[in-house]
C-alpha cells in the first residue's frame, strides 16, 4: 500500500512540474520597458554643436551622467517583451568642457 502511495505521489509531482513549464509559456507576461524611450525622429534631431540645454529639451534628461568629470550623457532603453529576449539600446552623448555636443554614439 505504501509503495502505491509513493508511486502516485511521484507521478503527481512529475505531472505538476511538466504542467508548470507549459503553463509558464501560455500565461500572459506583460512587456517591461525601462529607461529613456527615444524615437528615431527625436534622435535624428540631435546634431554635433548643440548645447546641453538644447539636447535636454529635445530628448529629456539622461538616464545616467558620468560622475568622473567628463561631460558624457547616457540615454538607455531596456525592453523585455513578454516571453522574448531582452533588448537594450544606448545613446551616448559626449560634450566638451563648454557644454557643446562633440560625439554621438548609438548602440543597439
Amino acid at each position: 500500500m505504501r509503495c502505491k502511495t509513493l508511486t502516485a505521489a511521484a507521478v503527481v509531482l512529475v505531472m505538476l512540474s511538466a504542467g508548470c513549464s507549459t503553463f509558464e509559456k501560455v500565461a500572459y507576461r506583460h512587456d517591461i520597458n525601462q529607461g529613456n524611450y527615444l524615437t528615431p525622429t527625436d534622435v535624428a534631431k540631435i546634431q554635433k554643436g548643440m548645447t546641453q540645454q538644447q539636447v535636454a529639451y529635445t530628448l529629456g534628461t539622461p538616464m545616467l551622467q558620468d560622475l568622473f568629470g567628463t561631460q558624457t550623457w547616457f540615454y538607455v532603453f531596456r525592453q523585455q517583451p513578454g516571453h522574448e529576449g531582452i533588448t537594450q539600446q544606448t545613446l551616448t552623448l559626449t560634450f566638451n568642457s563648454v557644454g557643446v555636443l562633440t560625439d554621438i554614439q548609438k548602440r543597439c
